[in-house]
């Protein structure tokens, strides 16, 4: 994001204020709403072109091989954008690994999938131990609070061990392999059956 001259001298005066707080001359609270909206409207801006950057990926994505080009250019901007790669984007790449640009671009996005994976993983430790810990989660909080909840000196009933968990099956053993269209017999033998 890019400020201009007027817009920068607003963002000075406005952080020189929250930080030795003086009274307002209107004409400052003004200018500090304007620059709020502006932001604000370039933040929405920035949402909807990354929505139609994805959607224009998901199109590439799906006519692929013949698109190779102009999906890997496609995939880079999101990257740069901020996209996490997803299920489908590995998969696409892989797919098209034996292109020096695409193998090179699947080793990168392996990478930002991993780094993204790990964090979603340590949000989910971190809310659990502190759950655990006695700090009962903002839902948590809000089932206790619900008429017919658990009051707060009500000890929970314990519950039947859990089943052992099954293991997360890869995606080959999920989704088939596609299968290629079977060619229409010739000409000769449409007309004999």
């Amino acid at each position: 994001m890019a400020f201009s001259a007027d817009e920068l001298r607003v963002l000075r005066r406005a952080l020189a204020i929250a930080l030795h707080p003086a009274p307002l001359q209107d004409e400052d609270v003004q200018d500090c709403l304007r620059l709020a909206e502006s932001v604000d409207e370039a933040v929405r801006e920035a949402g909807r072109l990354r929505a139609f950057l994805l959607d224009d990926l998901a199109r590439y994505r799906e006519a692929l091989p013949g698109s190779l080009s102009g999906y890997l250019e496609l995939l880079q901007d999101a990257l740069a954008a901020g996209h996490d790669p997803a299920a489908d984007d590995l998969a696409a790449l892989r797919a098209l690994r034996r292109n020096p640009a695409a193998a090179e671009l699947l080793a990168r996005c392996q990478v930002l999938a991993e780094r993204s994976v790990r964090a979603r993983l340590a949000r989910v430790s971190q809310a659990t131990s502190s759950t655990a810990a006695g700090a009962p989660s903002a839902s948590r909080a809000r089932l206790l609070a619900l008429p017919g909840g658990r009051a707060a000196g009500d000890e929970p009933k314990p519950t039947p061990p859990a089943p052992a968990e099954r293991p997360v099956p890869k995606p080959s053993e999920v989704f088939p392999p596609r299968r290629r269209p079977v060619p229409p017999p010739p000409p000769e033998e449409r007309v004999a059956g």
